[in-house]
């Protein structure tokens, strides 16, 4: 073959993988959504947006015209610096994301340990979230309701904050911190400021009797805000010496795979803490973690 030939055919040939190639990129299938991502190394706003975006954005878990309640750990009479409560700029950045994925109303509300009034403003949650247009409201005594537990183990039924249970969509937002009765508070745990009663009776067999309610209240989302983390005299704090600033985020639709993957920042497993396996056992997991999708996300 002369050599202008040889030419001529290998660029036919080329142009035929190229467009081939080309047809292959055109119609190969997206990379599947993670089921959870991890965001280090940002501020709490941007955590919250990376988060979001690697999950295509807050409308794949908010429709337009929902009624969303937001669900912080507002429990503690402490400024944001002591990592008692939620941070107030990533309950900030969820709230904003809501309302620009169409989210109709933002309801605010946790059953405190402390003075419910000190606890909304010394967090500065009820002030940044209402500069939103967020609904922010204490818990009235009045709007619980008793919702059975077909599947409990010890527990047959528990009051439920009513708005909770009547929300279309629900985002959970705890702190990272350390607990003296349950080790660590993340997820699972935050679900306790919606459940009426008297909750000294659940830490009588605690693993069960909060996994009981757990199971029958999941969240749409759960977001584990570890900007900041408190290591040790959990859950109030108080000590700057016991906080730990992480830049971290965890944010995944199944609130067990969430906490599971938070127990990484206090060097824990999940034998370490007995509401988290006993979840896993009884199936609350979505995603097994042998197989679990996880994007982690470095901004810095």
């Amino acid at each position: 073959m002369r050599r202008r030939e040889f030419i001529a055919k290998s660029l036919v040939a080329g142009s035929g993988s190229i467009l081939l190639s080309t047809q292959f990129l055109l119609f190969a299938a997206p990379p599947p959504i993670p089921q959870a991502v991890t965001v280090t190394g940002g501020e709490p706003e941007q955590l919250v947006e990376e988060a979001l975006k690697a999950f295509g954005g807050m409308n794949t878990f908010i429709s337009r015209g929902d009624v969303v309640v937001v669900k912080p750990n507002i429990g503690w009479d402490r400024a944001p610096q002591f990592a008692a409560n939620t941070n107030p700029e990533v309950v900030s950045a969820v709230v904003k994301a809501c309302f620009e994925a169409g989210a109709k109303k933002v309801k605010i509300f946790d059953r405190t340990c402390n003075n419910p009034l000190r606890c909304y403003r010394n967090s500065h949650i009820e002030q940044m979230a209402k500069k939103l247009g967020a609904d922010v409201q204490q818990i009235r005594s009045n709007k619980f309701k008793t919702i059975a537990l077909p599947d409990g183990e010890i527990l047959k039924e528990w009051p439920v904050y009513q708005e909770y249970l009547e929300a279309d969509k629900v985002i959970n937002i705890p702190v990272a911190k350390h607990h003296s009765l349950a080790r660590v508070t993340l997820g699972l745990k935050n679900l306790m400021g919606v459940m009426g009663a008297n909750r000294g009776e659940i830490h009588n067999h605690f693993s069960q009797k909060l996994i009981d309610i757990d199971a029958h209240i999941l969240p749409s989302l759960t977001i584990i805000d570890a900007y900041r983390i408190l290591l040790r005299n959990g859950p109030s704090g108080g000590n700057l010496n016991d906080v730990k600033l992480t830049k971290t985020l965890i944010m995944s639709s199944c609130t067990p795979t969430a906490d599971r993957l938070a127990l990484d920042l206090f060097g824990l497993n999940i034998d370490d803490v007995p509401y988290i396996k006993e979840a896993f056992r009884r199936g609350l997991n979505k995603f097994d973690p042998a197989k679990l999708r996880l994007k982690s996300i470095n901004l810095s």
